[in-house]
């Protein structure tokens, strides 16, 4: 019988305490059982610790890291990066949850297409975890120029193969530092390919950096002139395109369930 691969699941946590046992849980109710989850408490000032801590305690596959000092969800998914062990990466942040066949589906899916990455549907809920009549629908065929346009690969849902691109870091920004990790891998592998079916719940928190567009227009910019290096002029003229994009193009893969 053929082993299964190990994954190492990254979960940067961060004043979680009120969501984190609900995505532990979704990993411990993975169908694939061979999986490392690496935890990075960001300096949480809440009960996050105390919570994980449990968890740990009574399965051996939770590991937990501490941070000394707050330094963002790409520095702490870093850490757990530099320590994993399997032959496969995934993410989940501490406030979304998987469907019970993520894993198994997506390896299988890589396999299948013989894929360095991929990534799926996911389903959107509400701060409490109630479920929205929506879903965003995983583009069937992702290319780098379009995702260059736009972050078209929703975090929870994105894997990668270590055998097949070694391991691949986030830069330091503080934000949208996953977009430049997957424009980083597409960047190699040219295209891949997308899940159709939902494999994740994305859950839409009210004053969460990432629920405010605005804010976020500064960290767009960033990964133009920061991490791609362009110039100024020419990081404007891509942001004209990744506004299109966003207002105009992307907002068509979020469909009625």
């Amino acid at each position: 019988m053929e082993e299964l691969p190990l994954v190492s699941v990254i979960m940067p946590a961060y004043n979680s305490a009120a969501y984190i046992a609900d995505a532990i849980q979704s990993v411990l109710q993975q169908t694939h059982l061979n999986w490392e989850l690496l935890i990075i408490d960001d300096a949480s000032e809440d009960l996050t610790i105390s919570v994980v801590n449990k968890f740990q305690l009574a399965d051996p596959r939770i590991q937990l890291f501490q941070n000394k000092s707050n330094l963002g969800a790409g520095v702490s998914r870093n850490v757990g990066i530099k320590a994993a062990q399997g032959a496969y990466i995934a993410f989940l942040d501490a406030d979304d949850l998987w469907l019970p066949k993520k894993l198994e589906t997506q390896l299988q899916f890589m396999k299948s297409h013989n894929l360095a990455m991929t990534f799926s549907s996911y389903y959107l809920v509400d701060e409490s975890g109630q479920e929205l009549p929506k879903k965003v629908q995983a583009l069937p065929v992702l290319y780098y120029k379009k995702l260059l346009k736009s972050n078209y690969v929703g975090n929870l849902t994105g894997i990668y193969s270590v055998g097949k691109l070694g391991k691949i870091y986030s830069p330091t920004l503080r934000k949208r530092q996953d977009w430049a990790l997957w424009l980083t891998i597409l960047k190699k592998i040219e295209s891949t390919k997308g899940i159709s079916e939902p494999l994740a719940k994305y859950r839409i928190r009210e004053n969460s950096i990432s629920n405010n567009k605005t804010a976020l227009l500064k960290y767009n910019f960033l990964i133009y002139s920061e991490f791609l290096k362009y110039n100024k002029l020419k990081s404007l003229l891509r942001m004209g395109v990744f506004l299109k994009e966003h207002f105009f193009v992307k907002k068509k893969q979020v469909v009625s369930k």
